[in-house]
């Protein structure tokens, strides 16, 4: 089985920025961690801070991975071409987010890609991710 983690703009900076949202962990060391507990599957990673740079990633394993872990970041509230990218392709994708979205900002509560994911974990801190992963993995 392999899934790809894709993480959006700015998401590079975990562990360093606005740490009383994201934590002072970095998403590297994290991914460890997921790697370590999830040993019998692939998990792949990128990060992009360039919406078209996320499309393309989407294009390239959209057809051929067993499923997508995406936290777009920002792009979440904006990108109706993300969402359009999702549609596009055959693999399942889980939106993730590491903060509840719901408790920010007004222009946080809405998502332009939830509509086209398998679903929606927000939250979790960095378990976000994990929970993901086990939905995923089930079959």
């Amino acid at each position: 089985m392999k899934i790809q983690i894709i993480n959006g703009p700015n998401l590079n900076l975990l562990g360093v920025r606005e740490k009383s949202i994201y934590g002072d962990a970095s998403f590297e060391t994290y991914l460890e961690t997921l790697r370590q507990r999830f040993a019998n599957i692939t998990i792949d990673y990128y990060q992009s801070n360039i919406e078209g740079e996320i499309i393309n990633k989407l294009h390239e394993i959209g057809f051929s991975y067993d499923g997508i872990v995406m936290n777009a970041g920002a792009y979440t509230h904006t990108s109706i071409a993300i969402a359009d990218a999702i549609a596009a392709i055959n693999t399942p994708v889980i939106e993730v987010h590491i903060s509840n979205v719901h408790k920010r900002e007004e222009f946080r509560h809405k998502s332009m890609i939830a509509s086209n994911c398998r679903g929606v974990i927000a939250g979790f801190g960095m378990d976000s991710y994990r929970l993901a992963l086990e939905n995923l993995t089930l079959k």
